[in-house]
Protein backbone atom coordinates (compact mmCIF):
# COMPACT_ATOMS: atom_id res chain seq x y z
CA UNK A 1 0.00 0.00 0.00
CA UNK A 2 1.06 3.57 -0.63
CA UNK A 3 -0.02 7.05 0.35
CA UNK A 4 0.40 9.97 -2.00
CA UNK A 5 0.69 13.49 -0.59
CA UNK A 6 -0.44 16.06 -3.13
CA UNK A 7 0.33 19.66 -2.18
CA UNK A 8 -1.09 22.70 -3.91
CA UNK A 9 -0.59 26.39 -3.06
CA UNK A 10 -2.96 29.13 -4.19
CA UNK A 11 -4.02 32.63 -3.31
CA UNK A 12 -7.07 33.20 -1.16
CA UNK A 13 -9.13 34.40 -4.10
CA UNK A 14 -8.65 31.08 -5.95
CA UNK A 15 -9.05 28.76 -2.97
CA UNK A 16 -12.78 28.13 -3.37
CA UNK A 17 -12.41 27.27 -7.07
CA UNK A 18 -9.46 25.01 -6.25
CA UNK A 19 -11.43 23.11 -3.61
CA UNK A 20 -14.27 22.56 -6.11
CA UNK A 21 -11.86 21.08 -8.65
CA UNK A 22 -10.22 18.88 -6.01
CA UNK A 23 -13.67 17.61 -5.03
CA UNK A 24 -14.36 16.92 -8.71
CA UNK A 25 -11.16 14.84 -8.84
CA UNK A 26 -12.23 12.94 -5.74
CA UNK A 27 -15.63 12.18 -7.29
CA UNK A 28 -13.97 10.97 -10.48
CA UNK A 29 -11.52 8.76 -8.63
CA UNK A 30 -14.11 6.89 -6.56
CA UNK A 31 -14.42 3.34 -7.80
CA UNK A 32 -11.10 3.35 -9.68
CA UNK A 33 -9.14 0.12 -9.38
CA UNK A 34 -6.70 0.27 -6.48
CA UNK A 35 -8.08 3.47 -4.95
CA UNK A 36 -8.79 3.14 -1.23
CA UNK A 37 -9.44 6.58 0.26
CA UNK A 38 -8.37 10.20 0.46
CA UNK A 39 -8.70 13.24 2.65
CA UNK A 40 -8.25 16.94 2.00
CA UNK A 41 -6.54 19.24 4.50
CA UNK A 42 -6.25 23.04 4.46
CA UNK A 43 -3.12 24.57 5.97
CA UNK A 44 -3.84 26.89 8.90
CA UNK A 45 -0.66 29.00 8.96
CA UNK A 46 0.13 30.33 6.50
CA UNK A 47 -3.15 29.82 4.64
CA UNK A 48 -3.40 29.05 0.96
CA UNK A 49 -2.06 25.51 0.85
CA UNK A 50 -4.20 22.42 0.37
CA UNK A 51 -2.89 18.91 0.95
CA UNK A 52 -4.65 15.81 -0.35
CA UNK A 53 -3.57 12.48 1.15
CA UNK A 54 -4.59 9.64 -1.13
CA UNK A 55 -4.30 5.94 -0.25
CA UNK A 56 -3.78 3.25 -2.94
CA UNK A 57 -3.35 -0.52 -2.99
CA UNK A 58 -0.11 -0.14 -4.96
CA UNK A 59 2.02 2.31 -6.90
CA UNK A 60 0.87 0.60 -10.10
CA UNK A 61 -2.73 1.74 -9.56
CA UNK A 62 -1.63 5.26 -8.60
CA UNK A 63 0.44 5.55 -11.78
CA UNK A 64 -2.52 4.42 -13.89
CA UNK A 65 -4.64 7.18 -12.36
CA UNK A 66 -1.83 9.74 -12.61
CA UNK A 67 -1.49 9.08 -16.37
CA UNK A 68 -5.25 9.02 -17.07
CA UNK A 69 -6.74 11.62 -19.37
CA UNK A 70 -9.55 12.21 -16.83
CA UNK A 71 -7.06 13.35 -14.22
CA UNK A 72 -4.96 15.34 -16.67
CA UNK A 73 -7.97 17.33 -17.90
CA UNK A 74 -8.93 18.42 -14.38
CA UNK A 75 -5.30 18.97 -13.37
CA UNK A 76 -4.86 21.46 -16.24
CA UNK A 77 -7.72 23.51 -14.79
CA UNK A 78 -6.18 23.25 -11.32
CA UNK A 79 -2.79 24.40 -12.62
CA UNK A 80 -4.34 27.67 -13.80
CA UNK A 81 -5.26 28.49 -10.17
CA UNK A 82 -1.92 27.67 -8.54
CA UNK A 83 0.98 29.86 -7.50
CA UNK A 84 3.46 26.98 -7.92
CA UNK A 85 3.49 23.47 -9.37
CA UNK A 86 1.58 20.67 -7.71
CA UNK A 87 3.87 18.58 -5.47
CA UNK A 88 3.52 14.80 -5.47
CA UNK A 89 5.21 12.72 -2.75
CA UNK A 90 4.74 8.95 -2.61
CA UNK A 91 5.15 7.04 0.65
CA UNK A 92 4.94 3.30 1.19
CA UNK A 93 4.13 1.31 4.29
CA UNK A 94 6.84 -0.71 5.99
Amino acid sequence: MIKVHIGRATSGENEEALVKLINQLRSTIAGRPGYLSSETLKRVEPPGEILVVSKWQSRFYWEQWYASQERLDIQKRIDDLLESETRYEIYEYE
